[in-house]
């Protein structure tokens, strides 16, 4: 059994989003740790992500003009990175490293078609002539000969595997319509080279091997909608020279007449293979879908339509599709399990596999079929209260109850209904859904909420929203066009809950998000419902201009002697606080602006959207910033009162990327130009004081070392001159 579970966006691809990936995904490989992936755009940029959490952890790239030709791949044994630009260019580095130009450099003497990484056994380099060497023999004498294998082929694909301490290597090649096939022993130097059987009218269109008792399994997914499989012996006592690979039907890539065009396809377990293809049902617009078959019994497990479209590309790590989606790299969880009949027709019990009736003909099913095609999964709305042990369930059949409906059947069948119909079952739906289909039952909720958002402009149920994100754990994933649909509706509350709330915002939204705060007149937002907990313990909410005298501690600078710093002109939307300093926005902004300060970001991601903030907004949102920073220096432990306020590194950061994003603005801007020098004086101060600390640290120090060595017990009063 097969079932696809959770999704999620990694990242954005588009040049609007998150990799600003123009050129697309060239490809995936794994990272360092199990739960980091590299991803290697047609251009220039190598990214780490770390899967989890959906954040980059190290972007890197080459100069302009260069193009890195092949993915790039992680040394297992040293932790380093090995890329190769310009087809012979061979760079290393490490994660610490920033500048590319400055990193490990190599010319080789030929172009390299793929580097492959394997975990015992270090980077394996395939040439484009065909010739293999291993990472630290090129290293030896990168301008070393490289002998030419192939002569007029091209190679298609390769891979490389360890079969015990020996590493092989496998690549395909073409030439005039034959398809050759190598394989590499690299401690050996023994080189086979294959010749596969000739397939009339069609021919392969994506390959993938793997290696089992000295015999490697090649399958082969054919244009005339099949999968083939090849046997090839690792050890090969004949002399003949090249030898003519029959193949075997493994698995035609269709049911009852519908029929998957198959791009691309990974290899699961002995019994599972997912593919990624077209679905062409007759007399229907073709559908991209992600799909996984049971080969054992020729039968579809699952699938998934992909409604915007696909690069054609799959990759699998660690139980999850990788794949673009739209302009997102989007990935699915999934599992399988062993293999049985009753999985295989889907008649297991407690079976988890999707409703796959959209890839069905039903039309063109016996009464036998269709009662085999129907899914057992129970609902997850309509889930039985109570449940038997398996022991004393094992003899008995799953029944479909006639009123069984599913979560999409049930959104659907509600697609044209009244509105207070619509909401009223979907809360009855959220509340007897049940783990762990509470999060994947909640998304499809707050989609179907957002579809109908988009359908009738008129509809926005803001209340029904605001109380799923409340009261769920939700991410941006589950529901990434429910931020869209409330910056279009400046519904800034909504969007102060989710940033609060979600994880996995992109930067993009981050930024949009921020520009709508600063937009928002003050008038407006003291009119509508803004959580202030995060500034009422240091903004004057009652906002009278009565000014409220606090004890204020002076963290090391002079105030008469920096008196300058105050000269700040204060706008008519400046508000006085608790401390008797102006705020340059309101407190309903402050709070905004708050959330925004806590959102987790990438600086390499973010920058380029900062740009885009309006001159005046970046100019704004610098003044709030350096208002936060003096407030933060006031007391000495560097700490704002009050709940989900930011921290001085969160302000600290947020005004170097201000800074960086605008600067050529601000210094021209003529109102920017006295807040920089408000602020470069203010943080000159800081300087001079903690230069001043750094003086008497080594005193400090001795006087902590003589107390320890006090007799606690002995009272005494001392005095103690620095000098």
């Amino acid at each position: 059994m097969a079932a696809l579970c959770e999704s999620f966006t990694l990242c954005g691809l588009g040049p609007g989003g998150g990799l600003g990936l123009g050129g697309g995904l060239l490809a995936l490989e794994p990272g360092p740790d199990p739960d980091h992936v590299l991803l290697t755009d047609r251009g220039r940029t190598a990214t780490l992500f770390k899967v989890s959490d959906q954040k980059p952890l190290g972007c890197w790239s080459v100069k302009h003009g260069q193009v890195i030709t092949c993915p790039v791949v992680c040394n297992f044994e040293t932790h380093e990175y090995v890329a190769v630009h310009d087809d012979k260019v061979l760079r290393i580095w490490k994660n610490q490293d920033i500048n590319l130009d400055k990193v490990f450099k190599a010319t080789l003497s030929a172009d390299v078609y793929r580097i492959h990484s394997l975990p015992n056994g270090g980077p394996v380099v395939l040439f484009k002539g065909g010739g293999v060497r291993t990472l630290d023999v090129l290293l030896e004498a990168p301008q070393q000969e490289i002998e030419n294998v192939i002569s007029d082929e091209v190679i298609k694909w390769s891979e490389a595997f360890m079969e015990g301490q020996q590493p092989v290597l496998i690549f395909a090649t073409e030439k005039d319509g034959d398809v050759f096939v190598y394989v590499q022993k690299l401690k050996m130097n023994s080189l086979h080279r294959y010749k596969l059987e000739q397939q009339e009218s069609s021919k392969p269109l994506s390959f993938m091997a793997y290696i089992k008792k000295q015999i490697i399994t090649l399958l082969c997914l054919y244009s005339n909608d099949s999968v083939y499989k090849v046997l090839i012996p690792l050890q090969q006592n004949t002399e003949e020279e090249e030898q003519i690979l029959p193949k075997s039907l493994l698995l035609n890539l269709s049911v009852s007449g519908s029929v998957l065009k198959g791009t691309s396809f990974v290899v699961l377990d002995k019994d599972h293979i997912a593919v990624l293809g077209t679905l062409a049902v007759s007399g229907e617009e073709s559908k991209e879908c992600l799909t996984i078959w049971n080969t054992k019994f020729q039968t579809l497990q699952t699938s998934k339509e992909l409604p915007l479209g696909t690069s054609g590309q799959l990759w699998c790590y660690e139980e999850k599709f990788f794949f673009t989606h739209g302009k997102v790299l989007t990935v699915i969880m999934y599992k399988c399990e062993t293999s049985s009949l009753a999985a295989a027709v889907g008649k297991l019990k407690d079976s988890q596999t999707p409703d796959v009736s959209s890839f069905v003909n039903w039309n063109t099913l016996e009464d036998e079929e269709l009662a085999a095609s129907l899914p057992s999964e129970q609902p997850v709305a309509l889930k039985s209260e109570s449940r038997m042990s398996l022991r004393s369930k094992k003899n008995t059949v799953a029944k479909v109850q006639p009123d069984t409906l599913s979560v999409g059947q049930l959104l659907l069948n509600l697609k044209n209904a009244s509105t207070t119909v619509f909401e009223d079952e979907l809360r009855q739906l959220m509340s007897k859904v049940q783990m762990p289909d509470l999060q994947a039952t909640i998304g499809c909720v707050v989609t179907a909420l957002i579809n109908r958002c988009k359908t009738n402009p008129k509809y926005y149920p803001r209340n029904f929203l605001l109380q799923i994100v409340q009261t769920q754990d939700l991410s941006y994933s589950l529901c990434p066009d429910l931020m869209a649909v409330a910056l279009e509706k400046k519904d800034v509350y909504l969007l102060q809950i989710c940033l609060q709330r979600f994880p996995d915002i992109p930067e993009e939204i981050t930024c949009a998000c921020l520009k709508v705060f600063l937009s928002i007149s003050e008038a407006y937002l003291q009119r509508i419902d803004v959580n202030l907990e995060s500034v009422i313990c240091y903004i004057d909410i009652e906002l009278n201009n009565k000014e409220v005298k606090t004890e204020i501690v002076e963290n090391g600078f002079n105030v008469e002697l920096e008196q300058d710093i105050w000269d700040t002109k204060i706008t008519k939307e400046t508000h006085l606080t608790a401390g008797g300093e102006f705020c340059p926005v309101g407190p309903q902004k402050a709070a905004l602006l708050n959330a925004i300060l806590h959102s987790a970001y990438s600086e390499t991601f973010l920058l380029p959207h900062l740009k885009n903030l309006p001159a005046q907004q970046a100019v704004l949102f610098l003044r709030y910033l350096y208002y936060l920073y003096v407030k933060c220096s006031e007391k000495i432990n560097t700490a704002l009162p009050g709940i989900r306020c930011p921290t001085i590194s969160q302000i600290m950061d947020w005004m170097c990327l201000v800074l960086d994003a605008h600067f050529t603005v601000m210094v021209m801007l003529p109102e920017a130009k006295g807040l920089l020098s408000d602020l470069h004086k203010f943080v000159r101060a800081q300087v001079r004081f903690y230069s001043e600390l750094n003086k008497i640290e080594g005193s400090l120090r001795e006087l902590q070392r003589l107390n320890h060595q006090k007799d606690p017990q002995t009272y005494s009063i001392e005095v103690l001159e620095l000098i």
